[in-house]
């Protein structure tokens, strides 16, 4: 009888590629709704580093979004590649005063991200900041 609830639970678990793990990632991230179901495709361990800000924990990234990191922006993908525990996004991002390319790679294991590495010209940044001031 455990065997078969055993089975029963994991036909249950959709595995996703690498490529539908970023893009459901994207997706959570951009709409900004329920930034916490991000806990459901990271790896505990997950390491994100970009120009700004490095996290070590999936846990201490997503606390960082909820906190304010999240503003008005969005994204038109360019690009999208995988093989299999990896996958990368090209796309034109965009908020008010900033449109820029950007790159994003994520390493899976075990059906989860396990890191993220962003990478863009912050240059951009530092103009829309001048401009504010």
């Amino acid at each position: 009888m455990l065997f078969e609830q055993f089975v029963s639970n994991r036909m249950e678990v959709k595995l996703m590629g690498p490529l539908e793990l970023a893009q459901q990632y994207m997706d959570i991230l951009f709409t900004g709704k329920d930034v916490g179901r991000l806990g459901e495709i990271l790896a505990e361990d997950c390491r994100f580093v970009g120009p700004f800000y490095q996290f070590d924990s999936a846990r201490a990234y997503i606390d960082s979004l909820q906190s304010g990191l999240l503003s008005d922006f969005g994204f038109d993908i360019i690009k999208a590649y995988e093989d299999a525990d990896s996958a990368c996004l090209i796309y034109q991002f965009s908020k008010p005063g900033v449109d820029i390319p950007m790159a994003q790679v994520f390493e899976v294991t075990d059906n989860r991200i396990s890191s993220i590495l962003l990478l863009f010209d912050s240059a951009a940044f530092d103009d829309l900041a001048m401009r504010q001031d």
